[in-house]
């Protein structure tokens, strides 16, 4: 890449070309550029830099092909903001703030194309239960269910039947979490299922073709190498 970056993200678009985003470099902080793999060349080019500077946010493209970036955290403050990438300019517009600033969040993709957000963590409000969406029809953001247990560092999955799995993380109160849950979108509420084996966070969650759901190792105090499947 052009730059040095970590707890960056990363969004394959409509064209097949990978879109980086933000992220932490040591040397000139957090960062605002983006840049373009391609991947039928193997090469890198800078795009344009978002209005904000930011780290563990999150990136999710759009049935349209725009990326719509949420949340993070600038060194300074946790965010609110989002902004929108349009892949034919290259450009970025800022739009309407999510209720809660919050980073270390999730970002799910809905049956019906809205976007999910759900928990995280903000120094003011500390560990988040809440949730919310964003409709890119109209581009506006409305809040939906809490869920169940504060989180953040968990996973979040759209599963086939349009619900979306939250598994894990951490909170203050309860430390590790090996609890999951689920938010049906036609009610918008969210429901408790069976607990993982294992309580982790910084864990990955994996949506196989039969529907299951694959969970890989993580951290509860020690690295974990396990794996289960829901």
């Amino acid at each position: 890449m052009n730059v040095a970056r970590f707890l960056h993200t990363a969004s394959t678009l409509a064209d097949g070309k990978v879109l980086i985003t933000g992220g932490y470099n040591n040397s000139v902080s957090c960062l605002n550029s983006a840049e373009l793999y391609n991947p039928s060349t193997g090469t890198w080019t800078v795009t344009g830099s978002m209005n904000t500077a930011r780290y563990i946010h999150t990136a999710t493209t759009l049935a349209n092909g725009s990326v719509l970036v949420t949340g993070g955290y600038n060194r300074v403050i946790y965010l609110n903001g989002a902004e929108l990438y349009n892949p034919s300019t290259g450009t970025w517009t800022i739009i309407g703030n999510m209720s809660v600033a919050r980073g270390y969040h999730t970002a799910s993709t809905l049956a019906n194309g809205s976007i999910l957000v759900t928990g995280g963590y903000n120094s003011g409000s500390s560990y988040l239960n809440s949730a919310e969406l964003y409709n890119p029809s109209i581009g506006t953001w409305t809040t939906t269910g809490s869920i169940n247990a504060a989180r953040f560092l968990h996973t979040a999955n759209t599963l086939a039947n349009g619900s979306v799995l939250v598994t894990g993380g951490y909170n203050s109160g309860s430390s590790y979490l090996n609890s999951a849950e689920l938010y049906n979108p036609s009610i918008g509420t969210w429901t408790t299922t069976r607990s993982m084996s294992a309580a982790r966070e910084y864990h990955k969650a994996s949506t196989l073709a039969n529907g299951s759901v694959l969970v890989t190792g993580g951290y509860n105090g020690v690295f974990l190498n396990s794996a289960e499947l829901y």
